[in-house]
């Protein structure tokens, strides 16, 4: 299967590349790095990552950010920036992927536990979890039409990143690197669509 990795990279894509390169040839796409690098904040970088990629199996997003900030000095750039980049992001790499993707093809993105399970500081993310877990649910009877499977991925707080971020989720239990993984391999190879795929 030849698969394009937007954040092939970071803290998830990384793990998922060393789950996936032994059995399908992967496109890894970073910022600044990786075999490619986009910007999906712009959806003409977007475009041109995929005109030069060309026709692909299956397409896996695991970045976008948005900022963690007390909800009092929330500002509308504050929320236009996640919106950019973790929402419009990922449903622009998505709606691209339409004319790229073979027939039975899947589109993976990556959403996340604030959506359901919020933390104080988190509301950008738990809004465009929602919105990107929405647009999965409300779109993929179309994606169907053209023969493409679409499905999120909401981890929790991956084991990776506990050290970094612990102190923003009290209470909250790491994920297991390999239970997140799992949560993308199911995307990719069941036939499973319009799932938001929850790794606890």
């Amino acid at each position: 299967m030849k698969i394009l990795l937007i954040g092939g990279t970071g803290t998830i894509g990384s793990v998922l590349t060393d789950r996936l390169k032994d059995d399908h040839e992967l496109i890894i796409v970073g910022h600044s790095s990786g075999d490619l690098q986009t910007d999906i904040t712009d959806p003409k970088a977007i475009q041109s990552l995929f005109k030069e990629v060309g026709t692909i199996d299956a397409v896996i997003v695991t970045t976008g950010s948005a900022p963690i900030k007390p909800l009092k000095e929330l500002t509308n750039d504050d929320f236009i920036e996640g919106v950019k980049s973790k929402m419009m992001g990922q449903i622009n790499v998505a709606l691209t992927a339409l004319d790229y993707l073979n027939d039975g093809g899947s589109i993976t993105l990556t959403t996340g536990i604030l959506s359901h399970d919020p933390i104080p500081q988190g509301t950008i993310l738990s809004t465009v979890n929602n919105a990107v877990n929405g647009f999965v649910i409300g779109s993929y009877g179309e994606f169907m039409q053209h023969g493409i499977r679409i499905n999120a991925v909401s981890p929790a707080l991956v084991e990776d990143s506990a050290e970094a971020l612990g102190d923003y989720f009290p209470g909250h239990t790491p994920a297991k690197m390999k239970h997140v993984a799992n949560g993308y391999i199911k995307s990719l190879q069941t036939l499973i669509t319009g799932q938001i795929i929850d790794i606890d």
